[in-house]
């Protein structure tokens, strides 16, 4: 039981910021793009709901002492500042050495494909996406279960 709610509390945050992600981009490009469903990045950030999805329920389950959910506290901390620091400095990067291929490409010299550049999410797209992973497992778990979280 415990393992099965944790797993589709996460799966359903992952599929829920996925598919609002899809939304927002409608609203914010003026078109569809089945790309943001797939992509690792853009608003709401699934790897914040993922894990912190994965957390609350664990909390939920486990209570808020347990060993458990403090090592997926721990996780879910280590994969948002990933997300929002390593991977968003490797995006800038990417953007750096486009340009740097941009500028060599319109002289002639070498001729290459572009480097992916949204690969992080910023601090906002991961406080979202925290937030969507928290409200969406309470709220399984309040339909689910009906008793009170806090």
């Amino acid at each position: 039981m415990l393992t099965s709610f944790c797993l589709i509390a996460a799966f359903v945050a992952m599929v829920t910021s996925q598919t609002l992600k899809l939304i927002y981009y409608y609203f914010k490009e003026g078109r569809v793009n089945f790309d943001h469903l797939t992509e690792a990045a853009g608003m709401p950030s699934s790897h914040a709901s993922i894990v912190s999805a994965l957390s609350t329920a664990v909390g939920i389950l486990t209570g808020w002492n347990s060993p458990t959910f403090a090592a997926t506290f721990i996780l879910s901390a280590i994969v948002m500042y990933d997300a929002a620091g390593v991977r968003q400095a490797a995006g800038k990067q990417a953007q750096v050495l486009n340009q740097m291929l941009d500028d060599i490409n319109a002289t002639g010299h070498i001729q290459n494909g572009r480097l992916t550049e949204l690969l992080g999410h910023s601090p906002v797209e991961v406080f979202a996406g925290a937030l969507l992973g928290i409200t969406t497992t309470t709220l399984m778990y309040w339909m689910f279960f009906k008793w009170p979280v806090f």
